[in-house]
């Protein structure tokens, strides 16, 4: 006798629950064992992965024969350009050319993954982070968590209507973990309603408590997390000014994330014409990019620790220094994205929209470090990642927050939902009536 499906709240029965004569849910727990032991798997990857990462870069680009010959910087790019290139086209290397960690999350209910590349994926992420190329960490990792996950639910035979959960699952730990925050995935996933469909409460779960695992690893074991990573003083009152602050930041940050979006869009089409040609296409964005990075070292890499110097002391560097690296970082961004390097846009954007609220703050010192960067960085990651919950999170954790900073970040973050709406359909629009004439 089939079961029958029974409304809950969101119109779904929660995922590993089952119905009852009159018509409740209750649930069973044989798959919490599953959810622990991804978590645990996901989070000690991770770990490993971050400390080889970490040992790997201390040692090619730190010992002093490095630093004190800097013709080796353009080198090093190249190299491990090459070795992208070689990993994607000999491996099966995976790329964010198409799509990173949002499209994997969003589609990873109906994703036919294939955890053969892993090794791949392995290789070239490490290639694609010590070459200098502007990618961040998540990108990478969550393909290696998706490939593991993969292998898991194989070895173990886990139904498949409970792989998806697991996989998710496994990915809130590890972000989690490096994040530095208990729900940060829970609220990510939510936010996307992964697989287009609402998600049940038994999903939510097991994001939690997987979630849950990875932060207690990484705090208990006193690992190095990206929490209060970029410590600005947070506002101690709120004042109209602030508001109306918040409000024209808002703006600024919409327009760093379609010109971001904009750059994606040229680099997508000029790589496009190197067809096949992976390892020339690699070859060719790891020369640009050696060039640029061996005349202005400060945008190299994720931009993790080359924020600080500009931070600390950014009237050193003046108000045309410091656009000049947030422009450079954003080029670089998409120039790496596209020509197949592996990584993630969220760390270069944290690092592009600091720059320019430093540079804010040289012209406009009346207005407070903390809410120029964090409504800048809230607003332009919101609108990239289409995921303004999430940013503020993520922001308010990376950055020094109150309540005052929170309310303001919302604020910002709005007004650059509703700028990139508009813009988007009046691109929608403009191509409507470009295309008319050619359909008469």
């Amino acid at each position: 006798m089939s079961e029958e499906r029974t409304t809950h709240t969101s119109g779904q029965v929660p995922q590993g629950a089952k119905t009852d004569p009159n018509g409740g849910t209750h649930w069973t727990f044989s798959k919490i064992w599953l959810v622990i032991l991804f978590g645990f798997v996901a989070i000690a990857f991770t770990a490993l992965w971050l400390w080889i990462y970490g040992w790997l870069d201390k040692a090619i680009w730190s010992n002093a024969f490095v630093i004190s010959h800097t013709w080796t910087i353009p080198v090093g790019v190249v190299f491990f350009s090459l070795l992208v290139g070689l990993s994607q086209k000999y491996l099966r290397a995976p790329t964010v050319i198409h799509g990173g960690f949002t499209e994997l999350l969003r589609e990873a209910r109906h994703a036919k993954t294939d955890s053969s590349t892993f090794a791949g994926a392995l290789l070239s992420s490490y290639f694609s982070l010590l070459s200098g190329a502007s990618v961040g960490p998540e990108g990478p990792l969550a393909f290696l968590i998706q490939d593991i996950t993969t292998w898991l639910n194989e070895k173990l035979k886990v139904a498949e209507d409970s792989t998806f959960g697991l996989s998710v699952a496994a990915l809130a730990s590890a972000f989690n973990g490096i994040v530095g925050s208990p729900v940060f995935t829970a609220v990510f996933a939510t936010e996307f309603q992964v697989g287009g469909k609402e998600l049940s409460y038994a999903f939510l779960a097991w994001n939690l408590l997987a979630g849950a695992i990875g932060y207690l690893f990484f705090t208990l074991l006193k690992l190095p997390v990206f929490a209060q990573y970029i410590p600005f003083t947070p506002i101690s009152t709120l004042t109209l000014p602030y508001v109306l602050y918040a409000i024209l930041l808002g703006l600024v940050g919409s327009l760093l994330a379609m010109f971001i979006g904009g750059c994606f869009q040229f680099f997508g089409n000029v790589m496009d014409k190197f067809g096949d040609r992976v390892i020339l296409r690699t070859l060719v964005a790891g020369v640009v990019i050696a060039i640029v990075v061996y005349f202005v070292p400060e945008v190299m890499f994720t931009g993790v620790r080359q924020i600080f110097p500009m931070i600390n002391n950014p009237a050193h560097f003046g108000v045309w220094l410091l656009l000049l690296f947030a422009l450079l970082k954003i080029l670089l961004l998409a120039l790496s994205f596209k020509s197949g390097y592996l990584g993630g846009p969220i760390f270069p954007t944290l690092f592009a929209s600091t720059m320019v609220a430093l540079a804010l703050h040289l012209l406009f010192p009346i207005i407070p470090v903390s809410i120029l960067v964090l409504c800048i960085e809230s607003a332009a990651v919101g609108l990239l990642l289409g995921a303004p919950l999430t940013a503020i999170l993520l922001v308010a954790v990376v950055g020094t927050y109150n309540p005052y900073s929170i309310a303001l970040m919302c604020l910002s973050t709005a007004v650059a939902m509703f700028v990139g709406a508009g813009f988007k359909r009046l691109m929608s629009q403009r191509a409507t009536g470009e295309a008319a004439p050619a359909e008469e």
